[in-house]
């Protein structure tokens, strides 16, 4: 695993990004491009995505992909009991909140860490893998540990179309958790960007984060 930071002022909020291909720091200058809220970066890669990032064990969704082997509760553990507090000990920050942000699968795993920490108070999810199997009935099953401030979702309005029936739920269950958390009370926004699940992941990304740090 790689963590790389970039250190706002003392009591800056902290965003964590957890990233695929080193996308981080693309991300970080988009943001800062949008807004002059001063923040403290962390972007964390070296993922083994479809473990790290997986709440529980799926099927893969194309025959020659991997599955999905349920590390999400091991590296939410990671970020909130070594990571976050090692960085702000030795940094001596005291951070206004924290920010989970992430795309895809680790857009879900932005939400999934809703039901498993309290730490973070802001959550952005852009093009979150909503269509992992038995996340609905997940959500209606557990409660949350926290109610976020803020909580940014995002999806390209191409997303939903294709063939793969489990692939093809993302916008409608997208929508059902945007109207579940505003009804709960939440500042949620939810935004449709055009195109499909790979165009302009960083600027989506980056543009969840900004709406995020401006509430």
């Amino acid at each position: 695993m790689k963590v790389e930071a970039i250190y706002g002022g003392r009591k800056a909020p902290i965003v964590v990004q957890n990233t695929v291909q080193g996308e981080g720091m693309e991300i970080y200058d988009l943001v800062r491009q949008s807004t002059y809220k001063d923040f403290t970066f962390l972007s964390i890669g070296g993922i083994d995505w479809n473990h790290d990032m997986s709440p529980w064990e799926a099927p893969p969704m194309f025959p020659k992909d991997e599955g999905f082997t349920a590390g999400a509760d091991d590296h939410l553990e990671r970020i909130t009991g070594e990571i976050l507090p090692k960085i702000i000990e030795e940094h001596d920050l005291e951070p206004e909140y924290m920010m989970l942000s992430g795309y895809s699968l680790a857009g879900l795993f932005a939400i999934y860490s809703m039901y498993r920490t309290d730490m973070f108070s802001r959550i952005v999810s852009a093009s979150g893998s909503m269509w992992f199997p038995g996340l609905m009935d997940f959500v209606r099953d557990n409660s949350l540990m926290r109610r976020p401030d803020v909580l940014y979702l995002s999806l390209g309005d191409r997303e939903a179309r294709t063939r793969n029936p489990v692939l093809g739920k993302v916008q409608e269950n997208t929508e059902q958790l945007a109207k579940l958390y505003s009804d709960m009370g939440i500042d949620t926004r939810f935004e449709l960007n055009p195109g499909n699940h790979f165009m302009d992941p960083e600027g989506r990304m980056a543009k969840g984060i900004a709406y995020a740090l401006s509430r």
